[in-house]
């Protein structure tokens, strides 16, 4: 991946779990990340649904190869720090969704961020899903290994059904870890819940045939969530590790100070038990997914659906579990 997921993971992982203290040591390091390169017009404008108290951070991965330039989104989510009901939310933006980009027409969302990078992904998903987003960051899914390897492995539930697929994928992911410390390649041989190391945990990620699109959200925010308790557990002493191991493949509009003010909202919040969502809502009846027109397999919504995203981001209300709970 390059760059969300790439470190949707770390930015979170970051803001989130990052004692306050350690701010001000890696204050300087911060400075490293932060990309001037994008048109900030798009986040500073506020023409979509926002909140005061309520701050909304793109999280990109991106689906790169060593050597790749230009590439898709790979993974989109909506990092949400709620300042108001006092939590933190984490929603899965479909990468099929079928959208308007602008200057391109109507394709997959996951197409935007390679005719216009960052800035055109930011303006594409304010425009279709009527929100406005605060900030970004993007991290490359090379670094998720690091990451997870630093960690020490993240613990995850494996279904007999993605063994094999997890398989064709970890020599390839094997090939991309340039540590010396990767030791000999392991493939998964049991289901269950385990321990996976870096790059069988991207592997684990990345599988794409064996299930929905939607699943494959469930899966990373899975290791996600792991890497996160992983993340709290971690010694301070090891921070420094970390933090540089992972810098060189973060970007985000954030400056140090913005990365700080976040970090000391989601402390001050004291919640880390993450909500989490999908949207669009994948059940043929608040959107229809399969073939349409050129655009190959896409998920369609309506835009009256929106209120259901809108409701558990701004209202802290999952309208959707309401209904199913009165049926």
């Amino acid at each position: 991946m390059s760059k969300l997921k790439k470190f949707v993971i770390f930015l979170a992982l970051l803001v989130v779990i990052f004692p306050a203290s350690v701010f001000g040591y890696f204050f300087h390091k911060f400075t490293f990340v932060h990309d001037p390169s994008i048109d900030n017009s798009s986040l500073n404008s506020l023409d979509y649904k926002n909140v005061d108290g309520i701050t909304n951070v793109l999280l990109m991965g991106v689906d790169a190869r060593p050597g790749e330039t230009v590439s898709r989104s790979d993974a989109m989510m909506i990092l949400t720090i709620d300042g108001v009901h006092k939590d933190v939310k984490l929603t899965s933006l479909a990468r099929d969704s079928y959208v308007e980009i602008p200057g391109h027409g109507p394709q997959k969302l996951t197409h935007a961020n390679a005719f216009g990078q960052a800035d055109l992904l930011i303006q594409t998903i304010e425009k279709n899903f009527e929100l406005d987003i605060n900030y970004y960051a993007t991290v490359d899914f090379e670094s998720f290994m690091y990451i997870i390897d630093t960690l020490g492995g993240v613990d995850v539930n494996i279904d007999k059904g993605y063994i094999g697929e997890m398989n064709k994928f970890i020599p390839e992911t094997y090939s991309w870890n340039t540590s010396k410390k990767k030791g000999r390649m392991k493939l998964i041989e049991r289901s269950g819940e385990q321990v996976l190391n870096g790059y069988q945990a991207l592997a684990f990620s990345r599988i794409r045939h064996n299930d929905t699109a939607f699943e494959r959200d469930r899966r990373q925010r899975e290791v996600m969530q792991s890497m996160m308790k992983s993340f709290k557990d971690l010694p301070m002493t090891k921070y420094p590790e970390l933090v540089n191991t992972v810098l060189p493949f973060i970007k985000t509009n954030m400056k140090p100070t913005e990365i700080m003010a976040l970090g000391a909202e989601i402390l001050k919040i004291g919640n880390f038990d993450i909500k989490q969502y999908e949207f669009p809502i994948d059940d043929d009846i608040h959107s229809k997914g399969g073939i349409y027109e050129n655009s190959g397999w896409v998920l369609r919504f309506e835009k009256d659906t929106l209120v259901y995203l809108h409701d558990f981001i701004f209202n802290d209300v999952d309208r959707l579990k309401e209904e199913q709970g009165k049926n």
